[in-house]
C-alpha cells in the first residue's frame, strides 16, 4: 500500500491510496498532521492490510537536512529532533512538516522512529568540492557549504548498481531528474561531488527552481522591483526554472509545447538538457 495525503492545514485537504494498483481517493478538511496520521492509520486498517497497529514495527521520516552530523539513517530520539529543529534554518520549507510527522507518529505509536536524511549520502565528499569559495568563517561559523540533497535516491541507484556490475567500488554519475533534479559523481562507491549545495536551490534547472544563477542577479532585481531577499528567493525556489522559461512546469506538459513547435517550450526544454550535460 502506498499513499499521498495532500494539502494539510488546508480546508480541501484530501488523500490519494493505492494498493494493488486501485488508486481509493478521500478527502475531508485536516488541521494538521496529527489528523493526518489517523486517516493513515484508519487507511491500513480499512484496506485490511494490518489487522493491529502491532504488526507496524517501525516509522521512517524522510528528513531533508542532516547537516554535518549525519551520515547515516538514525533512530529519532530528543537529540536528533533538537538537531532537526537547530537546521531548520537551511530547510526552511521542509523541516517544519517533517517535525509535525515526526510528532504525530510518535503520539500514534510505540514504535522505533528513523531519520532517513536527504543529505546523509553526500557526507563523504572532500572539501574541496564542497566548501565554497566565500570567506571561510561562513563554513566555519555558520555551516556554509555545499551539503547535497537527494540522498535516498542517489544512495539507493549507488547500492543498486554495485548488486548489477557485482562489485563495491563503481564509479557511477547519477542524474536524478524531475521536477527536481541533481547529479551526483560517485567514486569507488562514495559520493565525491553533487549539484545541490546549501539548499536544494542549487545546480540544475528543475520544474520550479533556477538552478544555479549568478547571485549578483538577487540584489538587482531587489534594487530594480522593490522586492524583499525573501520575495527574490521565493520567486527563484517556485516560480523560476521551466515554469519561468515557458509556464509549465510538468515534464509532459514541457515536452507537449516543444512538439506542438511553441517557442518557449523548445527554449525551456533545451535550456533544462543543456544543464545537465553542462
Amino acid at each position: 500500500i502506498s499513499g499521498y495525503i495532500e494539502k494539510i492545514g488546508l480546508e480541501d485537504s484530501f488523500w490519494t491510496t493505492k494498493i494493488n494498483g486501485e488508486k481509493i481517493k478521500g478527502a475531508k478538511y485536516l488541521k494538521n498532521h496529527t489528523e493526518a496520521v489517523q486517516v493513515l492509520i484508519d487507511e491500513l486498517f480499512e484496506n485490511k492490510v494490518i489487522a493491529s497497529l502491532e504488526e507496524i514495527k517501525a516509522v521512517g521520516h524522510r528528513v531533508v537536512h542532516g547537516g554535518e552530523k549525519y551520515a547515516n539513517s538514525v533512530v529519532i530520539t530528543d537529540e536528533v529532533i533538537e538537531d532537526i529543529k537547530s537546521l531548520t534554518k537551511f530547510a526552511t520549507l521542509h523541516h517544519p512538516g517533517n517535525l509535525a510527522g515526526i510528532d504525530a507518529m510518535m503520539k500514534a505509536m510505540n514504535v522505533p522512529n528513523v531519520a532517513v536524511f536527504d543529505t546523509a549520502f553526500h557526507q563523504t565528499m572532500p572539501a574541496k568540492n564542497f566548501i565554497y569559495p566565500v570567506p571561510y568563517e561562513w563554513y566555519q561559523k555558520y555551516g556554509v557549504r555545499k551539503y547535497g540533497f537527494h540522498g535516498t535516491s542517489h544512495k539507493y541507484i549507488t547500492e543498486y548498481m554495485k548488486k548489477i556490475l557485482n562489485k563495491d567500488n563503481v564509479n557511477l554519475i547519477i542524474c536524478h531528474v524531475g521536477s527536481g533534479a541533481s547529479i551526483s559523481c560517485v567514486k569507488n562507491g562514495l559520493c565525491y561531488d553533487t549539484t545541490m549545495g546549501l539548499t536544494p536551490l542549487d545546480g540544475l534547472i528543475m520544474g520550479t527552481r533556477s538552478g544555479n544563477i549568478d547571485p549578483s542577479i538577487i540584489k538587482f532585481i531587489m534594487d530594480e522591483t522593490g522586492k524583499s531577499v525573501d520575495e527574490v528567493t521565493n520567486e527563484l525556489n517556485k516560480n523560476s526554472g521551466l515554469l519561468g522559461i515557458c509556464g509549465k512546469n510538468d515534464f509532459r506538459d514541457v515536452l507537449g509545447k516543444k512538439l506542438n513547435f511553441d517557442e518557449d517550450g523548445i527554449l525551456a526544454y533545451d535550456m533544462f538538457k543543456n544543464s545537465i550535460v553542462k
